[in-house]
């Protein structure tokens, strides 16, 4: 049971934190459930067996008359996500100390019962019960951005809800479809992989799943949600988007799309790394032209989350590991960014890049930081993020070299331009806003220290971090490729 009390804690902590008026109350409450949250996961990681079997299961009949069941497990896939919520959520958390909520109970509750969902699309083997949590965790951030954004929040929040709910209702047709096929009308994630269903069904399948995943992620074309979201979002929703949200798309691919349509991806893939592809470099391209610092790194995710598609469509042990570790990578970061940017656009009142420059001058602290932060997300080696697109490229490569060679452009294109516009916000001549900028406090300096440790300790010794996942990777590929081997 303790994986089910590792799921509904946030809950818990959601309800008590919604009939908290006050907000420096309610926000130690969260920060503090959210610790609570973590400690657990790293007392189940130190018992966690990193083989390819789910541990920590729990299964008892929940809708049994419809085949469902609540069925839920950890294997090493599922740790590392485990491992991203629960460590993330308490960062963010603490990065939203230095705003004013209104309704600050209603705020940290949704976030908390976001972690609920977020747990439970990363641990669900029931397909209904997966996409239960997969709506769970739509909600709140729904609420977050629509309530709390900016002046432009109603209209681009409905477009992202829009976007999301027709991928969810597609991938709901999937998973009926295959609960259907199966023997014992059942949702369990063992039969649907033990389905042997011809490609013409398999495609149908695939489909369905790739609409929800590919707008979550999301991959080209199915971005243009995105830079529109990320912008007008809460700097707090912004985190829980970019830094946690868009790793449901890309579990989903590894967990549900692909092994459950085996035939229909090997038909397909060639199409899968293209996109991907164009992702990376258009993406990376818009970024140059990009004024607003938070669109910037909006544009640079989506070619971020692009190379790490390709690694997983490539399908092999090197780009399926780099998947792993960069989307831990990937959340670090981008929080990281955020946070950062966060904290210039409240001092600044701009998002401006040419109306900043000059800030290290007046904070020395803060430049070093930030500086960290960039090097990790343009993969400096020694960094978290150099050994995660290192691996995704090499996958690739051992897929194919000239896509690997295209794709690599994300690491030549994302060091240009997050460091010209490290240059032109951090450095360069101060102007009359940036001469008396502060320097960073002490709840920013413990944000930052907590993100630039990680991306220091991941970059100097990433072993324990792709040992958990090693197995159950290798053994989701062997399923895989067996299936199509067969089929030949």
């Amino acid at each position: 049971m303790e994986l089910l009390l590792l799921i509904l804690l946030p809950t818990l902590g959601a309800i008590l934190a919604s009939f908290f008026g006050k907000i420096q109350q309610v926000k130690v409450l969260a920060l503090a459930w959210s610790l609570v949250s973590l400690a657990h996961t790293v007392s189940i990681l130190t018992r966690f067996v990193p083989d390819a079997t789910f541990q920590f299961l729990v299964d008892f009949p929940w809708m049994e008359q419809m085949g469902i069941r609540f069925k839920a497990g950890i294997d090493g896939i599922s740790m590392l996500l485990l491992l991203l919520t629960n460590v993330l959520i308490p960062i963010i958390i603490l990065s939203s100390f230095k705003r004013e909520q209104k309704n600050p109970g209603a705020f940290y509750a949704l976030i908390l019962f976001m972690q609920s969902g977020l747990l439970l699309v990363f641990t669900a083997l029931d397909g209904f019960l997966f996409y239960i949590g997969w709506e769970a965790a739509l909600i709140p951030i729904y609420f977050i951005c629509a309530l709390w954004g900016g002046e432009n929040r109603i209209r681009v929040n409905m477009k992202f809800f829009i976007y999301t709910i027709f991928g969810s209702l597609f991938m709901l047709l999937s998973l009926i479809y295959l609960h259907l096929q199966t023997p014992g009308k059942t949702y369990d994630i063992s039969a649907f992989y033990q389905l042997n269903l011809d490609l013409t069904q398999q495609t149908w399948v695939f489909l369905g799943f790739f609409l929800a995943f590919a707008i979550k992620m999301p991959l080209f074309p199915f971005h243009t949600w995105q830079p529109d979201t990320y912008t007008e979002a809460p700097t707090t929703g912004t985190m829980l988007l970019s830094g946690i949200m868009l790793k449901m798309g890309i579990y989903g691919v590894i967990r549900w799309m692909i092994p459950t349509s085996p035939l229909a991806f090997d038909a397909y893939v060639e199409y899968l790394i293209v996109l991907a592809i164009i992702g990376i470099v258009y993406a990376s391209i818009i970024a140059f032209t990009q004024r607003d610092v938070k669109r910037l790194v909006a544009y640079s995710s989506i070619a971020h989350v692009g190379l790490i598609a390709a690694g997983i469509f490539a399908w092999n042990q090197q780009g399926l590991q780099g998947a792993m570790i960069q989307m831990l990578n990937h959340g670090i970061n981008v929080v990281g960014l955020f946070f950062v940017l966060d904290i210039i656009t409240r001092r600044l009142n701009t998002r401006d890049i040419n109306a900043m420059g000059g800030i290290a001058k007046s904070a020395p602290q803060f430049s070093i930081a930030f500086l960290i932060v960039v090097l990790g997300t343009v993969a400096l080696p020694l960094t978290n993020g150099f050994i995660g697109e290192f691996l995704l490229l090499l996958g690739v490569f051992n897929y194919n070299m000239w896509a690997s060679l295209v794709s690599g452009l994300t690491i030549i294109l994302g060091a240009v331009y997050m460091l010209r516009m490290y240059q032109r916000v951090m450095l360069g001549v101060t102007n009359e806003a940036t001469l008396t900028f502060k320097d960073i406090d002490a709840t920013e300096k413990t944000v930052l220290f907590i993100i630039c440790a990680l991306i220091i300790v991941i970059g100097v010794y990433p072993k324990p971090i792709l040992h958990i996942s090693e197995a159950s990777v290798s053994r989701l590929i062997e399923f895989v490729n067996q299936k199509i081997s067969i089929s030949k």
